[in-house]
């Protein structure tokens, strides 16, 4: 029983996504109210609601797992490997599949447009960033690099910012999809432009951890 009330709980979650993604695609995030999605969706208005707290959440309702996936692929990463390259390794693999959650499908120009033309949506995007950069920087310190990237450090402070500088290229590379694609090139071309420039950048930010992890340490600044 309780298998099929999830199930029916699953099924209920996806209309009302589904609904909410036909009006906003259709009609931009700012004209369309939760009034127009439950309608649309055959539901009440606080059904709605009980299944997404913002209306926010009906346009990103997938943010939970954008928000986790880089620290996913921190902690799932082989032993003793290097962060960065596990990132820049995903990366390359979702641009070589067209993983749609980087907009490689046919919706995706009008996907975001409605997100440029919302200023609320604009808001939520830096939002979901924010949070998937601080779950990257907890998961850097909790499962820090081997010798096969930099080196382990009891700097507190290390986690954050080598969290900063991966996350930033990923969400850089990202936009760039965006832009190209949003500027009417075509998505494949888009896609093996950004794979070839996100290697150069994750490559070179590499180099960069290596040579810091090759250098003597040293406390010594000029006044």
């Amino acid at each position: 029983m309780g298998g099929l009330r999830e199930n029916k709980k699953q099924q209920t979650r996806t209309a009302i996504a589904a609904a909410a993604t036909a009006l906003f695609l259709e009609h931009g995030f700012d004209q369309v109210t939760v009034a127009e999605v439950a309608r649309r969706a055959g539901v009440s208005t606080n059904t709605v609601f009980n299944y997404f707290a913002t209306k926010e959440d009906l346009f990103f309702d997938r943010q939970a797992e954008v928000e986790g996936h880089l620290a996913a692929v921190v902690r799932d990463r082989a032993p003793g490997s290097c962060p960065v390259e596990a990132v820049r390794d995903d990366l390359l693999a979702a641009l070589r599949r067209n993983e749609s959650m980087l907009g490689l499908h046919p919706g995706a120009l009008r996907f975001w447009q409605v997100v440029h033309d919302s200023p609320a949506l604009r808001a939520r995007e830096r939002e979901i960033s924010e949070h998937a950069e601080g779950a990257l920087t907890a998961a850097l310190a909790e499962h820090p690099p081997g010798n096969a990237g930099t080196p382990r450090t009891a700097d507190p402070a290390m986690p954050a910012l080598m969290a900063g500088a991966v996350a930033g290229t990923h969400r850089a590379a990202v936009r760039e999809l965006r832009r190209r694609i949003m500027s009417g090139e075509p998505p494949e071309h888009a896609r093996d432009a950004v794979a070839s420039t996100a290697l150069q950048a994750f490559d070179l930010l590499c180099s960069g951890l290596h040579a810091t992890s090759a250098a003597p340490a040293t406390a010594e600044h000029a006044p």
